[in-house]
């Protein structure tokens, strides 16, 4: 593993863990952490499979620790908070912040999935080998994900689907 491979990965690294945490500074510390964690497990890694793949294997479980572990949150007074940029269009701002909303509402695993498919654009396979599940799992997860954001987005509350079963 050299450093320019690590270098061409940082980008995706950075927009997943964006996607994942949801602010700026708490994916960077992702990141970190990411790296940090390959860094102290390097030996770990084969050579033939796919680094940025394995490293987003990493990330997803550190924010699998993440949420797991109780958080206190911190702000600082000093920093400005950050805005990112946006299209000119009010309407799209409010469907950006409805999507942002409606994807912080899907469980961990389905926008896990979501964001991976849609964001990172990774295959099928790719995603089952970063999250560590079967192919199967991730095409029914992404499938109750993106039919569970579309019932959010639409304003429609997702009822329990239950069958009586003899």
């Amino acid at each position: 593993m050299d450093s320019r491979a690590i270098l061409a990965v940082l980008p995706r690294l950075r927009r997943y863990a964006q996607a994942l945490v949801g602010e700026r500074a708490g994916a960077d510390d992702l990141v970190q952490d990411t790296l940090e964690r390959a860094w102290t497990r390097v030996s770990q890694w084969r050579p033939e499979r796919d680094l940025g793949v394995w490293l987003l294997s990493i990330m997803h479980n550190l924010r699998i620790d993440q949420i797991r572990r109780p958080q206190f949150s911190v702000v600082s007074r000093d920093e400005e908070e950050v805005d990112l940029p946006t299209r000119p269009t009010q309407t799209d701002h409010l469907e950006l912040r409805d999507l942002a909303g409606a994807l912080a509402q899907l469980p961990e695993e389905q926008r896990a999935v979501l964001l991976l498919v849609a964001l990172e654009e990774m295959s099928y396979a790719g995603v089952a080998e970063t999250l560590g599940i079967p192919q199967g799992t991730v095409m029914s997860r992404l499938a109750r994900g993106r039919e569970r954001l579309r019932l959010i987005l639409d304003g429609q509350t997702s009822q329990a689907k239950l069958r009586v079963v003899k």
